[in-house]
């Protein structure tokens, strides 16, 4: 690739990265997966400092299996570039000292530059990509990365610090449930569309509609009922995962943003998983109830092509399957579904 076609795909990471805002976890895998071809790297990763070790945060080809690896921070690359604020070039991973050779050699590396992400002097963590072969990288590599550094640390300084802040967390979280809220759901969903549409990937967005709240409210008072929207969200969100985000969109109303799992493979396991979680009977104050919910799915782009198209079209199968229940059908053809 051209100098000049590198500096446009740099830029063109930088909208995206800008795109995506906050979403720390979807600004680390985005640019771990771009930095690959950017300088030729068999692997990449982002390292973030925990006490004395750093801690693979995201990982991209060969260090796709290495999530959550660690490494001493003392006597690692990462670390000593954490501590001078300088990126740092190892030509051969056999020969050099200052690498932890046990954790190169769980990914194959042989050679690697990391780069310090950091804003206004603090390093919040590392940029590192690898090859399994030596003397792979140059300073002009080094180069392309450290382009890369400053909005990249800059974007991951402000997803930290505002992550961390109780007034910006109450200002996109349910207070009840602790889930994102509605406007974090509807930003999140629009970054995720416009990163699949450059992408040429899928997603998908479930609406589910929490069956027997007003019951439960009726007969048994909003505490029981309170109880039983925490623990519906609480299954809910275990049973999604981490890599996805669980909202409540408000009441009795919640929405999944699949924007890892969009096939239509993941999505059915998803289903069967979530009935089997909320299959176990609740016990709140001596009471025994029941969770259970109808749920409708939208893919982009197979069914729709922007958020507000999903978001209508699986609210209307929602509905389907939610009187599709009172005629005890299981499944709903055309993406309705009940839990």
């Amino acid at each position: 690739m051209t100098t000049a076609g590198v500096l446009l795909d740099v830029i063109d990471l930088h909208g995206e990265v800008t795109e995506l805002g906050l979403d720390l976890p979807g600004v680390m895998d985005l640019v771990v997966r771009k930095v690959l071809d950017l300088v030729q790297a068999q692997g990449a990763a982002i390292e973030l400092a925990d006490g004395e070790t750093m801690v693979y945060r995201a990982v991209a080809g060969s260090a796709s299996g290495q999530l959550g690896l660690r490494v001493d921070r003392a006597f690692s690359l990462s670390g000593q570039c954490i501590a001078t604020g300088r990126w740092l070039k190892c030509d051969d991973t056999l020969a050099d000292d200052r690498v932890d050779l046990a954790a190169c050699e769980a990914v194959g590396m042989r050679s690697m530059i990391v780069v310090p992400l950091s804003h206004r002097g603090q390093c919040v963590g590392v940029l590192k990509a690898f090859s399994g072969s030596p003397g792979h990288f140059s300073d002009g590599d080094a180069a392309v990365l450290g382009l890369l550094s400053r909005v990249v640390g800059t974007t991951m300084y402000w997803a930290t610090r505002y992550g961390e802040n109780d007034l910006f967390h109450r200002a996109t979280h349910d207070d009840l449930t602790g889930l994102a809220n509605r406007a974090l759901f509807m930003d999140r969903l629009h970054a995720a569309i416009a990163a699949a549409r450059r992408q040429e990937a899928r997603l998908a967005v479930m609406l589910l509609d929490m069956d027997g709240l007003k019951q439960i409210n009726d007969e048994h008072g909003h505490a029981a009922g309170d109880a039983t929207l925490m623990e519906f969200a609480s299954r809910l969100n275990q049973t999604v995962g981490q890599r996805e985000l669980v909202a409540r969109l408000g009441g009795d109303a919640f929405a999944v943003l699949l924007a890892h799992a969009g096939e239509v493979d993941d999505i059915c396991a998803l289903e069967q998983r979530l009935r089997a979680a909320l299959a176990l009977p609740l016990h709140v104050a001596g009471l025994r109830l029941r969770l259970s919910a109808s749920g409708g799915v939208a893919q982009f782009p197979r069914d729709a092509d922007g958020a507000d198209e999903l978001l209508t079209l699986a609210d209307e199968r929602m509905f389907k399957a939610k009187r599709a229940r009172k005629a005890l059908a299981e499944e709903v053809p055309g993406g309705g579904l009940f839990l």
